[in-house]
């Protein structure tokens, strides 16, 4: 007993399984997302805060577009603490070709690890759409060409707004990500001066662009911006990047030592900060060289020199600004997360939010037409009155065979005079057996211990008629005697009151066998009913599937259900007490055949 305790104080004790949280069950799907900046993934080791992270999804990570509404707006991305939304937009999303690019805010990436997750959450056909391009960057990202439209004009993604003043280029539809540009070494973009575009040495600035270089350059500018004699550019030379600052105090040059590979994408870019003017190709450093800038303003160009000379040749794609020097690591996680292999970003399982549990026997009752719950009330009805009789003559039927085995022992002991256990004052009949089983005899419980015994009534019953017809015989001494005639009659008075008594504990068991037999023809009934009236509304709506149907004859059926649940239990219960009753009767019979011959032997 006390191991089964323990044990089960134990189970008590043991953490619950939770299941994973679900942000807003108006969304049925969602995808998991994990940030590897892992030695093996991005190994990016410092920590960033609101990095701008492209999610590209495609036929081999996310197989679910038909999920989706056909233009993503009901996209959500969540954090990783599954509560809390992000920030996001949508750079492009074509489920008839399966591809999509979404730029997605994620407050903070911890360097060095994996436990980054995020959530897309998809499948909500009443969502509106939520992308917030301007929400996706913080106050320091000051321009982002995705490239994205079909025709000119180019848009600017951040909250800043500095659309090109003018733009000769070529857009493409396919790219890196999404849309490009193609320039021919004649075309280019023009931004006018802004003051978010602005230079300033004492905050920094940070430009990259994504370029693919078909053939050697003869020192083709990517981005150049130039004011007053101060002049910064990231460019290309040959197959090799460079970075120059050139200004009041002279001109730096920062040089890859290697070379571009041709014909293939390149994350390019350029910080001026702390002193410093440092070039990043593929988010490595290339080198970086100590600088006193000075402010620059002037107009910014993209794919040539601001006098329209030093033109590119190639594709250019997903240009930014920031009015602060990003950090290598940053620089670092940009490239690993936008290019087309992107091991930054991990795209785990899909999963489909959990179906609310639907009650079954409460949709069936749902359906329950009036006539089957007047069935449903008669069988719970006959239910009751049948349990009542069950515990009532269980608890009769246990004290009166308990008292029957306590009269047969003291009868047993009995020596001389077979009456010696009888009480005049006792009432007559076998009225004592009338009493409620829950209600206990009053008064002393020893005068008392045969009053629900059966076979004491046949006992007081036989002594006294015995005591009525015992007569004296003729000569010296006076001895009581019974005639062969009394003992007959006798035996005749005992046996018509074990009829009685038999009668007695059958009484009522009449109800179970009318639970038994009329309760599944009830049910049976209301079946027949409830089926009749599912096909009749069938036949006058005209709607005829399955949805329409199985309610209807479910909720029938429950009526079956119910007279099986009246007639099962009280067919075991009436079984029970039948053996019960047979059993104390066949004590009673018993007793009649030794009570008689012990009479008859000492009063013959």
């Amino acid at each position: 007993m006390y191991k089964l305790v323990g044990a089960l104080l134990f189970l008590l004790t043991l953490p619950a399984v939770s299941q994973a949280a679900w942000w807003n069950n108006d969304w049925n799907f969602r995808k998991e997302i994990t940030l590897d900046l892992t030695p093996t993934g991005a190994n990016v080791p410092g920590t960033l805060n609101d990095v701008p992270v492209l999610i590209r999804l495609h036929l081999s990570n996310f197989g679910y577009f038909n999920d989706t509404k056909p233009d993503g707006s009901d996209l959500r991305f969540i954090a990783s603490d599954d509560k809390t939304p992000l920030k996001f937009h949508i750079e492009r999303y074509d489920p008839v070709n399966q591809l999509a690019f979404i730029w997605v805010r994620v407050p903070r990436i911890a360097g060095g690890t994996n436990s980054e997750k995020i959530y897309l959450y998809y499948g909500n056909p009443k969502a509106n759409a939520a992308g917030d391009a301007a929400g996706t960057y913080d106050t320091n990202q000051t321009l982002v060409y995705h490239f994205s439209e079909t025709q000119p004009p180019l848009a600017d993604s951040t909250a800043y707004g500095n659309k090109p003043t003018a733009a000769t280029i070529e857009l493409t539809p396919a790219s890196l990500i999404g849309g490009g540009a193609k320039l021919s070494g004649t075309t280019s973009i023009t931004v006018a001066s802004s003051p978010s575009l602005r230079v300033i040495p004492a905050q920094g600035a940070t430009f990259s662009v994504w370029a693919r270089v078909g053939a050697a350059q003869t020192d083709a500018h990517l981005i150049d911006m130039q004011d007053n004699g101060n002049e910064l550019t990231l460019g290309i030379n040959g197959t090799q990047t460079y970075a120059r600052l050139a200004g009041s105090a002279g001109t730096v040059n920062v040089q890859q030592t290697g070379d571009l590979a041709l014909d293939k994408w390149h994350h390019l870019a350029v910080t001026l900060g702390g002193g410093k003017l440092t070039l990043y190709v593929d988010g490595d450093q290339a080198g970086s060289a100590p600088v006193q800038p000075s402010e620059i303003a002037g107009t910014l160009t993209i794919g040539a020199g601001t006098d329209g000379t030093h033109g590119f040749a190639g594709e250019l794609d997903e240009i930014q600004a920031s009015s602060t020097a990003r950090s290598a690591d940053w620089l670092r996680a940009a490239a690993r997360a936008q290019g087309s292999e992107a091991p930054l970003v991990l795209y785990g399982n899909d999963a489909q939010r959990e179906s609310e549990k639907v009650s079954y026997f409460k949709v069936t009752l749902q359906n329950v037409t009036p006539d089957g719950w007047v069935v449903i009330i008669i069988l719970a009805i006959m239910l009751v009155i049948a349990l009542l009789i069950m515990i009532n003559k269980t608890v009769y039927l246990i004290r009166v065979q308990r008292s029957n085995a306590m009269f047969l022992t003291e009868f047993a002991k009995l020596r001389g005079d077979p009456t010696a256990l009888d009480r005049p004052d006792d009432p007559d009949g076998d009225s004592a057996l009338d009493h409620s089983p829950f209600v206990r005899a009053v008064g002393d419980e020893k005068s008392n211990r045969f009053r629900m015994s059966t076979i004491y009534r046949l006992y007081h019953v036989g002594v006294h008629e015995m005591q009525g017809r015992v007569g004296v015989a003729a000569g010296a001494d006076a001895v009581k005697i019974l005639s062969p005639q009394a003992i007959n009659a006798l035996r005749a008075t005992l046996d018509a009151s074990q009829v009685r008594l038999t009668q007695k504990m059958s009484g009522q068991m009449v109800l179970l066998t009318i639970a038994i037999s009329g309760g599944p023809f009830l049910g049976l009934l209301g079946t027949v009913v409830g089926v009749m009236i599912t096909f009749a509304a069938i036949a006058a709506s005209g709607d005829v599937n399955v949805n329409s149907i199985a309610p209807g004859i479910a909720a029938a059926l429950a009526a079956t259900v119910a007279g099986l649940a009246v007639a099962i239990p009280a067919l075991f219960g009436y079984n029970w007490l039948n053996t019960k009753i047979k059993n104390i009767a066949a004590d009673m019979r018993v007793f009649v055949d030794e009570f008689v011959t012990r009479i008859a032997e000492h009063y013959s």
